[in-house]
């Protein structure tokens, strides 16, 4: 019974699942609510939506896997690691909060180009487009996992199954129909995620899970290291984050961002411990959660496959908003008025990018191999984002967003030398990049105001 059982709750929720998000999720009848948010009658989204949206689109399907994988490998230490990346959420919020009071701005993008000049805004555009890109496919295959072995007719059907269901209620909403079935996906995240830790908590208790681990470099401290760096410089180039961060008043969205931090954080924190759990019980596999899941029966295989949906779902529809907001909306915003935006242009961006973001899935690549611009490249938008404020020249921006990119693939590339690690364990090379690395880059982007300065001071000499 339990052969056909399964793949059917599995399909049944997905098609309940996507039913849903569409009925629920309102149509956007102009363009400002297709992607600013805003309601019929242009009124701002609220802030409990608002933080409700922040916490669950950043909770993507491959990070909670993540999360899992790393407590199963470093216990609460991998776990903590992990979990202190979700800390560049209220980070974002005070840096925009910043930008939007002092400039005004209304998009990165904008922001860069009034301060650094269109090249800027295009640069900073493609590497989140990429980013954008890589996060279609690599939700669509942790879904279809549940369903079927990668390539498998199960597997692909499903991702394309839902791709379709999340195409169809973000074409009708845009970005105001991905907040609302946000709060619903959190909703039902929270509630199955309570449940798998039900199951999971007793087995050893939470002071024992919190006693794995151990804090040195080479046992996953070095990753928590790096995320603390990365902070200052990650949530920026992830516009699933930052478009949410102009949606509301500066104080409301500050608040928003601040509360939606400390749940991820602590919902991610508490996932992983859930691989300090697999740990312990000496169950493994490159997939820890779904593992576990096993382990206590189908019941709680399904309640994991629901989480990974709606995780994956809420980031899914947020990338195709935010898609169709960077190219419709934020890129013509440099050349001309806002108002001229249409809202058939945004839906056209997410039906082609639905197509061939799924391009990879049906090729095979691995999910935790996803080509996703990594936290390493984008270090070089820190000092940028941070010091924006006071530095203004052109080639600040360049010097710092280059050497960042030239570091990050450099290092992806395997072509670092070694001696630029710290420490010995897994994650050394990388934070011995992102320790230099984040000097460098900050560096160079003071030189040139340093320069100009020292050519006043001898011009006033003389």
């Amino acid at each position: 019974m339990a052969d056909w059982l399964l793949p059917g709750a599995f399909w049944g929720f997905l098609i309940l699942y996507g039913a849903t998000m569409y009925l629920v999720s309102p149509r956007a009848t102009t363009a400002a609510s297709f992607y600013t948010g805003a309601d019929g009658h242009g009124r701002a989204i609220g802030t409990v939506p608002l933080t409700l949206s922040i916490f669950i689109s950043w909770i993507f399907a491959k990070s909670v896997t993540n999360a899992a994988n790393l407590g199963a490998e470093y216990g609460a230490v991998g776990a903590i690691a992990y979990a202190t990346y979700w800390l560049s959420i209220p980070v974002a919020g005070f840096v925009i909060f910043y930008l939007r009071r002092r400039f005004a701005a209304t998009s990165l993008a904008g922001f860069l180009a009034s301060r650094y000049g269109r090249a800027a805004a295009i640069a900073f555009t493609v590497a989140v487009l990429v980013r954008l890109y890589n996060e279609i496919w690599s939700n669509t295959a942790v879904v279809g996992g549940y369903f079927g072995e990668p390539g498998s007719t199960a597997f692909i059907g499903a991702a394309l199954v839902f791709t379709l269901a999340t195409l169809a209620y973000s074409i009708k909403g845009g970005l105001r129909g991905s907040i609302v079935t946000d709060v619903i996906q959190s909703a039902v995240f929270v509630g199955f995620v309570a449940l798998l830790l039900f199951w999971v908590m007793p087995q050893h208790g939470t002071g024992r899970l919190l006693a794995t681990g151990e804090w040195r470099l080479g046992a996953g401290l070095d990753l928590l290291l790096v995320a603390g760096l990365q902070v200052f410089s990650y949530p920026f180039h992830d516009p699933v984050l930052t478009d949410r961060a102009f949606l509301n008043h500066e104080r409301r969205m500050l608040t928003a961002f601040i509360v939606a931090g400390v749940l991820g954080f602590v919902a991610i924190a508490a996932f992983g411990l859930v691989g300090a759990h697999a740990s312990l019980e000496g169950v493994s596999g490159s997939n820890v959660p779904a593992a576990v899941a096993r382990s206590f029966g189908i019941a709680a295989l399904f309640a994991m496959s629901v989480v990974m949906m709606s995780s994956a779902g809420s980031t899914l529809d947020s990338a195709f908003s935010s898609l169709a907001r960077s190219l419709a909306w934020d890129l013509p915003a440099l050349g001309r008025h806002v108002g001229d935006a249409d809202k058939r242009v945004g839906v056209a961006v997410m039906i082609v990018f639905a197509i061939l973001g799924n391009l990879p899935m049906l090729a095979g690549t691995e999910i935790l191999k996803a080509t996703t611009l990594s936290g390493t490249m984008v270090i070089g938008l820190a000092p940028v984002f941070i010091f924006g404020g006071v530095q203004r020249h052109a080639v600040n921006f360049h010097l710092s967003f280059w050497s960042g990119m030239t570091l990050g693939a450099l290092l992806a590339a395997g072509w670092l030398p070694a001696w630029l690690a710290i420490g010995d364990g897994d994650y050394a090379l990388l934070l011995g990049t992102n320790v230099w690395g984040l000097m460098l880059c900050t560096a160079l982007f003071w030189l040139p105001l340093r320069a100009e300065g020292e050519a006043v001071a001898s011009a006033e000499t003389t």
